[in-house]
């Protein structure tokens, strides 16, 4: 009896080892490889200069995190983040400020290559937009709120969190894709992406219909369904439905 009592307590702590650190928020090289692979699944530029991050924000592929009632930028050099990803900071921060009764802080969002921190991942994905650094509360019942809701959303599989010390912060990276589909289940209705006023895009000049696709994370193949086409051809002036996206509910 000792030695099966024995067994079966071995086998439990093997079980919860193999489980446990993939949601602890501690961050890992497998981790590191997922939001990687992410970020070449959605065929994401990796921006190196800040012109580069610039450029990519007029052109519309980045949209402007602009601070209000439940979340404020601190030191934050380029206010721009993927589509998705604003959608996801306006979400949280509206749930946080609803759990805590204080503004959620946002640290950085996207970040070239070239201004990347010395201890930085060698693939992170901040220069892509699909990643912003959260500030670590202080009050305890926030830190607690905070740290289960993204274990909650890395275990639905649309995020990657870590919870990193110097500085005391929280690096979270969003999966487009994912993220928009994980809420449109939840909430029953379509996603709009921050920056969006309609469920329509007007074509301009330079565009092509897989940029388009690229930067309100979603396909060619989607695009072409929901506007009853089979061409890929467009026009500048052209109005082009977007699958179902919202400004973040």
């Amino acid at each position: 009896m000792r030695q099966v009592a024995a067994l079966s307590l071995a086998l439990a702590l093997l079980l919860s080892a193999t489980v446990l650190p993939a949601q602890s928020l501690r961050g890992s090289r497998a981790s590191i490889a997922r939001i990687y692979r992410q970020a070449n699944a959605h065929e994401l530029h990796f921006y190196q200069t800040p012109g580069g991050v610039e450029r990519a924000a007029s052109r519309g592929r980045f949209v402007t995190l602009e601070p209000n009632d439940y979340f404020a930028l601190f030191d934050v050099g380029y206010p721009y983040a993927r589509p998705a990803v604003g959608a996801f900071v306006e979400r949280l921060a509206r749930q946080y400020h609803a759990a805590c009764g204080e503004q959620m802080i946002v640290t950085s969002a996207v970040r070239p290559s070239s201004e990347q921190p010395r201890n930085s991942a060698e693939r992170s994905v901040h220069p892509t937009g699909m990643a912003v650094d959260l500030r670590k509360p202080t009050r305890s019942p926030c830190l607690k709120w905070l740290r289960s809701t993204l274990l909650s959303l890395e275990r639905a599989g649309v995020i990657e969190a870590t919870e990193e010390r110097h500085p005391p912060h929280f690096h979270v990276a969003v999966f487009p894709r994912p993220y928009k589909s994980y809420v449109e289940r939840i909430t029953g209705r379509p996603l709009r992406l921050p920056g969006e006023s309609a469920d329509t895009y007007v074509v301009r000049r330079g565009d092509t219909l897989w940029e388009i696709a690229r930067r309100h994370d979603t396909t060619v193949r989607e695009l072409l369904q929901v506007n009853n086409r089979s061409s890929e051809t467009i026009r500048i002036g052209e109005k082009l439905k977007i699958p179902g996206e919202l400004a973040g509910n």
